[in-house]
């Protein structure tokens, strides 16, 4: 088995990406109750906080701070995942290594991690994330994207309903608008 080096700084706050196997599927929207419904029962029993968070048809991002002392983001999205794939009917194709170990096939195995080093840092990452569903045209502008904490942010008065309205934030550089 691979081993894996994971930067397991205890505390920190980490950009997530997260894929379905099958990137022309539409499974984490088409069921955005039991993904949420999964979020929170992993989150009663191993808290974190979510800062910012995108969910697309077939990817997600998180950027999300761990309790301090904490570093185990990995099995946060094990249940995560696990317990979503579990919700579902299983009607995806199974590999026969994916039926050996008895997983489904719905997610990559893996997910890609960055820990978030300063404060520029952050904000290029949720402008990233908050941006994304246009990026991949989706929408045409950022606030009609329904399952982003973007929406959160302008509750707050973080970022204007506007933001990004145009691309020319994104086009300067996130951080810069």
């Amino acid at each position: 088995m691979t081993n894996y080096r994971r930067d397991l700084t205890p505390g920190s706050t980490w950009f997530f990406t997260l894929n379905l196997s099958d990137r022309s599927a539409s499974l984490l929207t088409d069921h955005i109750d039991l993904l949420r419904a999964s979020f929170r029962a992993v989150m009663r029993r191993h808290p974190w906080r979510i800062d910012a968070i995108v969910i697309l048809p077939e990817h997600l991002h998180a950027l999300c701070t761990l309790p301090p002392g904490d570093t185990d983001y990995a099995l946060r999205w094990r249940l995560i995942k696990g317990g979503f794939s579990r919700a579902l009917p299983c009607a995806e194709p199974l590999s026969s290594s994916r039926k050996r170990k008895g997983e489904r096939g719905i997610w990559q195995r893996r997910f890609w991690e960055h820990r978030i080093r300063d404060d520029e840092d952050l904000a290029r990452h949720v402008d990233y994330i908050h941006h994304n569903p246009r990026k991949h045209g989706h929408v045409e502008r950022v606030a009609d994207w329904r399952w982003s904490s973007f929406h959160r942010y302008v509750k707050e008065g973080i970022l204007p309903l506007d933001w990004a309205g145009d691309g020319e934030e994104m086009e300067r550089g996130a951080g810069e608008a």
